[in-house]
């Protein structure tokens, strides 16, 4: 699979100077001595004129290793409930980033769940997004991707711990990141209690809780799952901290506060 990008020029510049240069405009360089080597980031994917500066500032705390995983929800309903895609690249304004085929089999071999099925990722958005942002902190790195429909709570443990279990095996470091948004759609002071309520549960590591909130309270989190499986596998791999980096919505770039998208980053170490 060569994969074109669904939404360069739409949710962000397709041209690579200009795509530089926005990245660079919505966050501050963070020092090395003050990043991380994380196992899990969770970063928003909406247009980067509304989300880009949280994403921008969770990044720029991180390390990025040489192998990532990202997971995100299946926003168009295609493919398989989870959808992995283990041979070929994707074409990025920034260049070519080759899928990590040895990472991809190890995670579909401890990870029934997931499919080999490239139609889920065509027209996805919700990885392709976090995309140049890796790529402006490390040039070169591999992908596994992974979209995420509906999962009930004992398949997103089950992914999670299988997701780790590859991991370990691959044996070097790997970023997961865990993609998606917030509240939806609802007046600022809602959608940020509504927030909180679900980020509580990701800052205490705890998934169980984040998927019951979520559930319990209709949090419009379009990527509970793919977060929920994050927390999990973050977990089985030894996590002890889940710190919020950055919290916005997407009032403060539209001025309309009666109908926002909250967007979150956090980072997991």
């Amino acid at each position: 699979m060569l994969r074109q990008p669904a939404v360069a020029d739409q949710f962000y510049p397709g041209d690579p100077r200009q795509l530089a240069a926005t990245i660079r405009a919505l966050a501050q360089p963070v020092p090395e001595d003050r990043k991380v080597n994380a196992l899990a980031v969770v970063s928003p994917h909406a247009g980067y004129i509304y989300s880009g500066r949280t994403a921008a500032e969770t990044f720029a705390r991180v390390r990025i290793p040489a192998d990532v995983v990202i997971i995100g929800p299946n926003h168009h309903g295609r493919g398989a409930p989870l959808a992995i895609v283990s041979e070929g690249s994707w074409a990025m304004p920034f260049g070519e980033v080759l899928i990590n085929h040895e990472l991809s089999e190890l995670i579909k071999s401890h990870t029934p769940q997931a499919q080999e099925d490239s139609s889920a990722h065509h027209f996805e958005h919700s990885l392709e997004v976090q995309v140049p942002f890796l790529q402006a902190a490390r040039t070169k790195f591999s992908l596994s991707p992974l979209v995420v429909s509906q999962l009930n709570l004992a398949a997103c443990r089950e992914v999670g711990q299988g997701l780790a279990t590859a991991i370990k095996e691959f044996s070097r470091p790997v970023l997961i990141v865990a993609s998606t948004d917030m509240t939806h759609y609802e007046p600022r002071s809602f959608a940020s209690r509504q927030d909180q309520l679900a980020l509580a549960r990701v800052t205490e590591l705890d998934p169980e809780g984040l998927y019951r909130t979520v559930l319990e309270h209709d949090i419009t989190m379009c990527g509970f799952i793919p977060t929920t499986i994050t927390l999990f596998a973050a977990l089985a791999l030894g996590a002890s901290k889940a710190e919020l980096i950055s919290y916005s919505d997407s009032g403060e770039a539209s001025g309309d506060t009666d109908r926002v998208v909250g967007y979150a980053g956090l980072v997991i170490t």
